[in-house]
């Protein structure tokens, strides 16, 4: 969100100084782990869509003016029960903002798409506009724009503090002290401590992505949908096709089965009980995904307690503006986000609707 918020920022003609604590596209809060995926029918809240039709136009311009694969559509299935979150909740946002979509039986789901063994009572929502996007060259691609657009950017500068006062805001680093009109934060799994005095609850978890080879070879995973599957007991995962070579093992994790964790705490080992449990839960709905897992690792979601985001001015504030809570559904919004944030800290308000993000729905006195 900050990569975004400073390209938009500074494409706009705006001075823009950014501060981040490790180096450009780093792998130590949420946005690696090679893939993440992109819809438009979204469950967790039809309101959504406005904000994703508008982030799908902007993921085109980002891959026209990089010359960079930031997104593949590939198709995807939404899995489950037909009263489940998942298939309920996607197709409640298609009817209402008239998305294309097909609705698919567990026959027909086999048919089309042989790795699959839904259960027999379950459908599928399939929308061909879905498919993932690239966080690590999401995030270059925008640091890359917001340069060449004039951004200066500053990696390997932690900040230590920051305040404001009748002259704008002052941010001190362990290098020195900067002031400017605007001060826009993007503190991903760090919200917790960054914003504490805002009173924002916001609950650090660890989860885990897992990279696993087929059975019987990665080629019948190469031309394949994202999926999200959720079964009777409601617990979700996902996965991707095989986007990283015959070597890269197809990417699958679980949805919201995190451990609650600081960015200090985390455990970065991922262990066998781990891997032996996804491989147990994917297995039932892609048999070929029992093999062996080639790689793994850690990320962190910042969940707010409705899952729902944080983005807005400071309401105490002229100066100040937050995004955060991005709860694990996050990324697909990041070049929208970035245009949302340029809106506030120059305008105060944008166009875009971001009612439902409004932080003082989550803050009690």
């Amino acid at each position: 969100m900050g990569s975004a918020a400073a390209y938009h920022l500074a494409a706009r003609g705006q001075r823009v100084l950014g501060l981040e604590k490790f180096g450009p596209a780093h792998t130590r809060g949420s946005s690696h782990g090679g893939s993440r995926i992109i819809r438009q029918s979204y469950f967790e809240d039809p309101v959504y869509v406005p904000l994703l039709l508008r982030a799908y136009e902007l993921w085109d311009k980002l891959a026209a003016d990089t010359s960079k694969e930031v997104y593949r559509l590939t198709g995807g299935l939404f899995i489950g029960a037909p009263d489940s979150l998942t298939v309920a909740g996607s197709l409640r946002a298609s009817r209402q903002w008239d998305l294309p979509h097909e609705i698919l039986d567990a026959t027909e789901i086999r048919s089309r798409y042989p790795n699959f063994r839904p259960r027999p009572d379950d459908i599928a929502l399939y929308e061909a506009k879905a498919g993932f996007a690239r966080p690590e060259m999401t995030v270059q691609a925008h640091i890359d724009l917001a340069e060449h657009a004039g951004a200066e950017l500053h990696f390997g500068e932690p900040v230590v503090e920051w305040g404001e006062s009748s002259a704008g805001v002052t941010v001190s680093t362990e290098r020195g002290a900067y002031t400017a009109g605007q001060l826009v934060i993007c503190p991903g799994a760090w919200a917790p401590q960054v914003l504490a005095e805002f009173g924002i609850p916001i609950t650090v978890e660890r989860q885990v992505l897992y990279w696993l080879n087929p059975i019987d070879g990665i080629g019948p995973f190469v031309d394949h949908p994202i999926f999200i599957d959720e079964n009777a007991a409601g617990e979700q995962i996902y996965g991707f096709p095989a986007i990283d070579g015959p070597d890269g093992g197809v990417k699958v994790a679980f949805f919201r089965k995190g451990i609650v964790c600081t960015p200090e705490t985390i455990d970065r080992e991922v262990h066998d009980r781990e891997i032996a449990e996804m491989r147990s839960r994917v297995s039932e709905l892609l048999p070929a995904l029992d093999g062996p897992c080639v790689h793994s690792a850690t990320c962190m979601y910042s969940n707010t307690p409705d899952e729902h985001f944080v983005i807005a001015r400071h309401p105490d504030s002229q100066n100040i503006t937050v995004a955060c809570g991005f709860s694990g559904h996050g990324f697909k919004f990041v070049p929208v986000v970035g245009e949302i944030l340029a809106d506030l800290a120059i305008d105060g308000q944008t166009g875009h609707p971001i009612a439902l993000f409004d932080p003082r729905r989550l803050v009690t006195t």
